[in-house]
């Protein structure tokens, strides 16, 4: 195996012609999801800036690669930034991963880009696997957009106060949760947005024991209580607006589509769908306009 994803890595192009710093995506939990490209770069670069090197160690080593690996986490991470700039100075090209998943998104790598970036350094993006992504195209609740939080706070106060704020935006919010605080988090969405709001639960995205769920904050809790070992792993939660109307939105799309198909003009398509599913006429009638713009160009 080793010997065939050489052999495609060959035809990867990657390397910039001057010194840069690669952010590669890394698998979440299954390692066929690193892609020829990220493997290209990992075993081209003159080290890897890691997380945790005990982590990538296990990724490189499943995959022949031997490239050395420096330690960039939380706590050494301005002054690893400094020795890697130092590095791509003396033309040498580096990796920055994670343990999972992209870097510099709710984990370490945030100060090393911009540090490398204020010092003329190209950085370049190699896209691979996120729980971000992963749990939103999953969710059903996607195709207006979202919006990442990160990890909920840790204290209950703040928690709250970060669920209703963003429950009063206008697009479903995607969060990271840890295993020991799963059950404070629902039931704080509970308690602020009811017991009834939708949320998905997605864990050990990618992994053998992979779960989610889609239902009330009530039928997730119960969900999550069901099997004990449901409480393990890493959690990401999508959990619409407060005032969500997706669904009617999607169902006054579909018949507005059918309206129109059926010879009735756009604008009073648009207005039987809006007033039949009480949703925005303004909103659907720019979706139709960009939907039949879409449709005419392909």
């Amino acid at each position: 195996m080793q010997a065939d994803w050489r052999a495609l890595a060959e035809e990867a192009s990657w390397r910039l012609p001057t010194a840069a710093l690669y952010v590669v995506a890394t698998p979440l939990g299954n390692r066929f999801d690193l892609s020829v490209r990220a493997l290209a770069v990992l075993s081209g670069v003159a080290g890897i800036a890691a997380e945790d090197t005990r982590v990538t160690a296990r990724l490189l080593e499943s995959w022949g690669i031997r490239t050395p690996l420096v330690a960039l986490h939380a706590h050494n991470e301005r002054s690893a930034a400094e020795v890697l700039c130092a590095r791509l100075a003396a033309g040498e090209h580096w990796a920055l991963v994670s343990d999972a998943g992209t870097p510099a998104v709710s984990d370490p790598g945030v100060k090393v880009v911009a540090m490398v970036r204020e010092q003329g350094f190209p950085v370049v993006a190699i896209p691979g696997p996120s729980a971000v992504t992963a749990a939103i195209s999953i969710s059903g609740w996607g195709e207006s957009g979202f919006a990442f939080r990160g990890f909920l706070p840790a204290k209950a106060a703040q928690r709250r106060a970060a669920i209703r704020e963003a429950a009063a935006g206008d697009l479903p919010t995607v969060w990271f949760e840890t295993p020991h605080r799963i059950d404070e988090a629902l039931a704080d969405f509970a308690a602020t947005l009811g017991t009834n709001h939708p949320v998905f639960v997605a864990r050990e995205m990618t992994k053998r024991f992979e779960e989610s769920f889609r239902g009330t904050v009530t039928e997730a809790q119960a969900w999550l209580a069901a099997r004990r070992e449901r409480k393990h792993g890493e959690f990401v939660l999508v959990v619409p607006p407060a005032n969500d109307d997706s669904e009617r939105t999607a169902r006054a799309k579909a018949w507005c589509e059918r309206f129109i198909a059926a010879g009735v003009a756009r604008s009073e398509a648009v207005r039987w769908a809006a007033e039949l599913f009480q949703i925005s006429k303004n909103r659907l009638y720019d979706w139709v306009v960009a939907h039949e713009r879409i449709r005419d160009d392909s």
